[in-house]
Order: C-alpha cells, then sequence, then structure tokens
C-alpha cells in the first residue's frame, strides 16, 4: 500500500476512534456506585413491582464489561420461556426489560396508566443493542417544584422505576439541599430569622436555588427539612442500586441577604429584580466568585453534603440562570468559571460540572459568542457538561462550536410550567438527534428530557426516549400506529386514525414561536389577547370525532380514558380561542346582540371543560392541594402549603408576577378560577356595551384580582380527590353540543373568520341552562 495513502487511513482511524472515546479520560469515572449484584437485584425488584404475576418469567445479569466504548449495552434472549436480560448496567438491564415489553408484547408504561396484559407464552427473542450515547439525561431544575414538590415515597418508587425503564442514567436529585444550607449558613453565624428570611416555601425553591426570589411562600421547617432527607436518602439509594449517575446541586454564589451585614467587607452584589418581585421577595445577593469566601462556601457546602448523601460527582451549578454577570469582561467571566469550579474540587477533585444552558438563548448577554467561550472554556475540557436544553425548538450548539469543545447533551424541553395543551415536534425529534449526533467535531455525549412539569403529552415523550438507542430516523406512521397499540391495548382502526391526524397536525411543530401554555381561557381576561395554531382546529376536530367512535371498543382502558378527557379538553381549548375572537369582534363593533349569543357560548366552554375534568383523576386540584397540605408537620404548616400549592398554579407571587404561567386545566381550577374571572369580565364587558360607556379594563381587571385570584390562593375549600361521572358517557354528550359547528368552520379556516352554528348554541343553551351569565 502507497504510504502517504495508508497513513491517511491510519490518521482516519484514530481519529474515528478519538472521536467514538470522546472525554473517556475525563468522564470515565462516572460509573454507576452499586456493584453488578446490587444493580441485578434492584432490577429484578423493579420487574416484580412492574409484573408481579410474570416476574419469574424474567431473569437479569450484570455484566459491566458489555459497554462498548463507554455506552451501555443490553441482551434478551428468550430460552425454554424464559426471557434473559443481559446487560452492562442495571438502568440498561431495565430498558431492555421496557423494549421487550414495548416490542415484543404491546404493553405500556406511561405516567398516566400502564397497559401490562401480556401474552400467555412470551413471544421469543435475541437481540443485542448498544445505546448511541454515555448519558441519558432526565429533569429540569423546575420539574422538581412544578411536578415532584409534595411527592412522597410511593410515587418517587414508581417514578424512579420509570426513570430506569426509560434509559436514564444521569438524574438530578435536588431534595434536601436546603437543609444542608441550614447548617452552612448558621456554622457562617447567620441567625434563624436571617435563614427564614431567605428561604421560600416548597413550591418555590427551584428559583431561590437559581438566586432569582427569596422568601416568597416561606420559612421551611425542621419538620420540612427532616422530610426532605428522609426522602432524599430513600431516592439516592434506589437510584444508585439501579445504576443511575446521581446529580447533586453546589454552590451558586447566591446568598442571603444577611451576609452583606455579617461580611461587609466581602464583594457582592444585589441580583438584578427578576420579573417584578418587589424587594421583599427577589434580590438575594451573589458573592463575586473571584472571592476566597466563594471558596469556603463552596467546600463548606459540598463537605456537608457529601457526609449526609455521599456522591457520583456529577454537581448542578446555574449562577446565571436569567440573571446576568455584573460584566462582560473575558477576563472577569473566565476567573468566574475557574472559582465556580474549583470550589467544587476543593472537596471533591473528581467533580463535574453539569449546567443548563438556558442561560445562553434567554439573554441578550451570551449573543456575544467570546462571552460564552471565556466562561466555559475556563474549565478544562470534559469537565463540563452542557444541557442544551431546548434543542427541540432552539439549539444552541451550532451557534456555540460545539461548545467550543465541552460536551453537551441534546435535550427535549418541550413544556413550560407544566401547562395542559397537546402540542409536540415528532418530526424535529425524529430527525435532529441524529443530524446532531453526526455532525463533524461533535460534541454531544447524550440525549435528555427536561421538563419544566411532567404529566402531559406523553407520547412525545416515549418517542423522545428511544433516541437513546434508535440510529436511523423512525417511520412515524407506523410507530404512531404501534403506540395505540401498546397504549390502549388492542387495535382500533379509528383511534390509528385518529392519531395519524395528530402526528401531521398537532403532534407536527416545526415553527419557532414560544409555546408557553397560553390559551384564551387560561389567560387573564383581556381585549388583547394573541390567540394563534400551527394547525388546522379541523384536524383536531375531526381526530376527536374518532376518539368518540373508539370509545365503545376501548373505553375500558384507563389510558384511553385519559386522553379522551384531553382531547376533549383540548377541543374546549380551541373553541375558546375560535369563540374569544368572536367575543372581541362583537365587543368591538358594539353588535351587543351577537356579543351576547357568544358570551353565553364562551362561558359554556368552561361548564363543559370542568364536567369532562372531573371524570379522571388526572385532571383534579384536589391530589394537589391534599398533597401539598399532607408535607404539612401542623395546621399552620398545612395551610402555608396549601397557600403555595394554589399560588403556584395561579398568581405565582404576591401580585401575580408571573401569572397564569403554571396554570393547570384542572377541575377546580376551572370552576372557581378560571370561569369566574371571566364572568367578571364579560359581565362589565356587557355592561358597557348597553350602557354605551367605555370599558375600564384596569379597573375590571382590579375586580377580577381582589374578587376572584387572591382570594382563590387564600380560599380553603376542598377539592374532590377522586373522579365523578362516566368519561366516555360526558365526552360523547359534549361532543354532540360541539360537533355541528365544525363543517362551517373547515371552510373559512384558511381566512380566519368562523361561522359557527351561533343560532344551534344559543337554543341549546337556553333549554339547557348551565349558568345565569349576564345580569
Amino acid at each position: 500500500m502507497n504510504p502517504t495513502v495508508r497513513d491517511f487511513l491510519l490518521f482516519t482511524i484514530l481519529v474515528v476512534c478519538s472521536k467514538c472515546d470522546n472525554f473517556e479520560n475525563e468522564l470515565g469515572h462516572i460509573t454507576p456506585q452499586a456493584d453488578a449484584q446490587t444493580q441485578q437485584q434492584a432490577v429484578l425488584d423493579l420487574i416484580n413491582r412492574t409484573i408481579p404475576l410474570r416476574s419469574a418469567e424474567f431473569s437479569v445479569e450484570i455484566q459491566s464489561n458489555l459497554t462498548r466504548q463507554g455506552k451501555d449495552t443490553f441482551a434478551i434472549k428468550e430460552q425454554s420461556g424464559i426471557v434473559h436480560i443481559t446487560a452492562s448496567s442495571g438502568v440498561a438491564a431495565a430498558t431492555g426489560f421496557q423494549y421487550y415489553l414495548k416490542y415484543y408484547c404491546n404493553a405500556h408504561i406511561s405516567w398516566e396508566a400502564s397497559q401490562l396484559n401480556l401474552p400467555d407464552v412470551l413471544p421469543h427473542v435475541d437481540v443485542e443493542i448498544t445505546f448511541n450515547d454515555r448519558f441519558r439525561y432526565y429533569q429540569n431544575v423546575c420539574t422538581a417544584s412544578y411536578s415532584f414538590v409534595w411527592w412522597d415515597w410511593n410515587q418517587w418508587e414508581k417514578h424512579i422505576d420509570w426513570m430506569a425503564l426509560n434509559s436514564f442514567n444521569l438524574v438530578l436529585a435536588f431534595n434536601g439541599q436546603e437543609a444542608i444550607w441550614e447548617k452552612v449558613y448558621k456554622k457562617l453565624n447567620l441567625t434563624e430569622d436571617d435563614i427564614n428570611e431567605h428561604f421560600t416555601g416548597p413550591a418555590f425553591l427551584s428559583w431561590l436555588r437559581m438566586g432569582n426570589i427569596r422568601g416568597w411562600g416561606g420559612p421551611l421547617s425542621k419538620a420540612w427539612h427532616d422530610r426532605s432527607i428522609y426522602l432524599q436518602k430513600r431516592i439516592l439509594q434506589r437510584m444508585r442500586s439501579l445504576g443511575i449517575i446521581t446529580v447533586l446541586p453546589a454552590f451558586a454564589g447566591h446568598l442571603p441577604r444577611a451576609f452583606k451585614r455579617i461580611y461587609p467587607s466581602v464583594n457582592m452584589t444585589k441580583m438584578a429584580r427578576w420579573n417584578d418581585f418587589n424587594d421583599t421577595y427577589c434580590c438575594p445577593y451573589f458573592l463575586d466568585p473571584t472571592e476566597d469566601l466563594f471558596q469556603v462556601i463552596g467546600k463548606m457546602f459540598l463537605d456537608e453534603q457529601t457526609a449526609e448523601f455521599g456522591t457520583d460527582h456529577v454537581y448542578n451549578c446555574d449562577s446565571f440562570n436569567e440573571v446576568d454577570p455584573s460584566t462582560g469582561d473575558l477576563t472577569y467571566l473566565s476567573n468566574v468559571g475557574k472559582s465556580i469550579y474549583s470550589a467544587m474540587t476543593a472537596t471533591d477533585p473528581d467533580a463535574i460540572w453539569l449546567m443548563q444552558g438556558w442561560l445562553f438563548y434567554y439573554s441578550d448577554f451570551w449573543t456575544t459568542t467570546e462571552r460564552v467561550k471565556s466562561f466555559i472554556t475556563s474549565i478544562p475540557l470534559g469537565k463540563m457538561i452542557i444541557l442544551d436544553l431546548q434543542s427541540e425548538e432552539f439549539p444552541q450548539y451550532d451557534r456555540l462550536e460545539q461548545y467550543f469543545g465541552q460536551p453537551y447533551i441534546w435535550c427535549m424541553l418541550h413544556d413550560f410550567g407544566g401547562t395542559l395543551g397537546m402540542f409536540g415536534s415528532a418530526n424535529k425529534v425524529n430527525e435532529n438527534v441524529i443530524k446532531a449526533r453526526q455532525e463533524a467535531d461533535s460534541t454531544m455525549i447524550g440525549t435528555g428530557l427536561s421538563p419544566e412539569g411532567i404529566n402531559q403529552n406523553y407520547v412525545i415523550y416515549d418517542f423522545m426516549t428511544e433516541s437513546a438507542w434508535r440510529n436511523e430516523p423512525a417511520n412515524l406512521t407506523e410507530w404512531f400506529a404501534s403506540y395505540t397499540i401498546r397504549r390502549y391495548g388492542r387495535s382500533d382502526d379509528y383511534i390509528i386514525k385518529a392519531w395519524q391526524i395528530l402526528k401531521d397536525s398537532v403532534y407536527n411543530f416545526n415553527g419557532i414561536e414560544k409555546i408557553r401554555g397560553r390559551y384564551a381561557i387560561t389567560n387573564t381576561p383581556s381585549l388583547k389577547q394573541n390567540t394563534w395554531t400551527w394547525y388546522e382546529y379541523s384536524d383536531l376536530f375531526d381526530a376527536w370525532d374518532l376518539f368518540i367512535e373508539a370509545a365503545d371498543n376501548l373505553g375500558s382502558n384507563p389510558a384511553f380514558l385519559h386522553d379522551l378527557v384531553d382531547i376533549t379538553r383540548q377541543v374546549l381549548q380551541v373553541n375558546g380561542d375560535i369563540y374569544y375572537n368572536k367575543l372581541i369582534t362583537s365587543f368591538k363593533t358594539k353588535n351587543k346582540d351577537e356579543f351576547q349569543d357568544v358570551a353565553t357560548i364562551f362561558m359554556n366552554i368552561f361548564t363543559d371543560l370542568e364536567l369532562i375534568l372531573s371524570t379522571n383523576k388526572d385532571f383534579l386540584l384536589g391530589p394537589w392541594i391534599e398533597s401539598a397540605k399532607a408535607c404539612g408537620n401542623d395546621t399552620e404548616e398545612k395551610e402555608l402549603y396549601e397557600y403555595n400549592a394554589r399560588n403556584q398554579i395561579t398568581l405565582w407571587g404576591p401580585l401575580g408576577e408571573i401569572i397564569n404561567y403554571a396554570n393547570k386545566q384542572w377541575s377546580g381550577v376551572v370552576s372557581h378560577y378560571f370561569q369566574p374571572r371571566w364572568q367578571i369580565f364579560i359581565q362589565n364587558m356587557n355592561s358597557s356595551l348597553e350602557t354605551d360607556t367605555k370599558f375600564n379594563e384596569s379597573s375590571v381587571r382590579r375586580q377580577m384580582f381582589t374578587e376572584v385570584e387572591e382570594p382563590f390562593t387564600f380560599d380553603k375549600s376542598t377539592f374532590p380527590t377522586e373522579p365523578t361521572g362516566n368519561t366516555v358517557e360526558l365526552a360523547k354528550e359534549i361532543h354532540s353540543r360541539w360537533h355541528l359547528s365544525k363543517s362551517s368552520r373547515r371552510s373559512e379556516r384558511a381566512s380566519g373568520e368562523y361561522v359557527e352554528d351561533v343560532y344551534y348554541f344559543k337554543h341549546y343553551f337556553k333549554e339547557n341552562p348551565s349558568i345565569i351569565l349576564l345580569n
């Protein structure tokens, strides 16, 4: 062979191998703590919890040498009626078990419901799969507040099983850190009053941790700290036994206000105001990372935390989440990065810094790429992992040149605030993960889910998890069809067709608009709302028709009932947008008769929404409030936690600083919050028309706050924790009310005009009154 050609081929091989082993030296020590036997038993226990009557038909063996260049592998083989799973880690084995259930048994495990009707004779299998990347990451720092805040161990145990089944081996574990901070603060001479002034209530801890707010909804009690430590220890023990690498917090630089009094000569700056919170609840101090005290506090915190919880050597630290550094000086930014990292390595020389990359998208400060480079390359390459937090919509890895050599994880964020609303970007996920992995000089080392809140749109999360092992795009038509069979336990032509429509519409978002769960019915009533969608309303209505057709066949399946409620909710939500626009048009043109007709229809959307939501436990307010109260140690604490729970999903702050952001279309919220504030707004609009006087929106806004919004947060009304009514019957009844106006809308969709059958609705609601709308 020509020496030049030989040398070129050798060089190419070396480059390829180098890319395969990217960051092996830096990340090679990030491996499961538990030994093979412990992981093996943990997976067997998981299988027994999942299918207790069939668990004896599965065996598990962990062989750590099965890894391929640091990447997990599992093999599944059926012999003599026993399905043998051999894997490189507990997580890989659990994923193999889930893979077999999904693709050989047509079973389904989700957040809402599971379908585990396995065939009498387990199907033959002989397959081996190696994951595409080293890591599969899970969580957003906000998920702890929007979804997990009130959970007990039973809920955590089920969810940790779900994590392992879906291959996640790198997971945030944030419980208990305030208890650690209390110890550190007291050693640094803060009083109990100083600490109470700083700690927020449980529902707002995520934003305390990122330096956005302080004190709101607090304080925290010893009972809360004890509960958090208890949960954290159980969570960590279970995760680690399964081979999950846990990510713990590190010191990000945010401090209680009292530090300025105690250490007056130390350089610290007050954080900028966040989302208009007043000084009582905003703006803790940020300790300059170049100060010696930064190293002292960082080491104290990690020492205390490691003594209590141990470590897997990966630490989350977000110093500049939605707040900017005090200067853009490149040397300063480099020194900041070095200081934050050295505070970690002072306790743990093997520390890896994991950082959410949200700041690089969110703030104009970081549009100067040299600032990003100075900050993140101040850390040795491979010692920082960046979460490209919303890769499915606003990826930053290309703009930032593969993070200038630092490894990153491709994440799907999808949901903000835990709001409900059907949407997703199946095509983007299907193609772009693979493209990113195959880019020249890619530093991608994993995939991840990073939603702010869970328990919505499970289909898109189920699909995204498969990016961990899928190495070519899926046939989406086939995937969505098989999804319905797995989820509902049988094939149904109507439901398959319905999900094909949803695949091509609701779950085919390809734009760059920000989706934040803001819909007319859940937004603060206003004359200036902007409603929009990327799909034809008629597609959603057609899919709903097909769900109704499938109900007699699938109505005994819990997942179908959940989805039937969800799509009915979505149809009513969309009708809210449609009728809102007609409401505003008729008001502005001073057409009183049309306004009153449309207003009646619009308000009955809330009545029907409340009816359908009340039939399914996943859509009830009661469990959220009762679980919050259950965390309280006495009456006073129970009331505080109930206030936390109510405020977060409505006003989000004392004066509605982030109002509606985490709104929930739940039974109870609809009837006691969304509907009555629209009632006030529309009655004032009607009065304006009747008296021919100017509509004072500011005055009406104050009325809604004083009569509905703020009182809801202090209310002590109880709400059902169990569903009422028959989902199928009520869905059919609601369908009979709303489907007649569909065809006329379809033809006018392109021009933005909707020719509803107002006559039908007007007479229906007069004959079947559900509310008194106008005085």
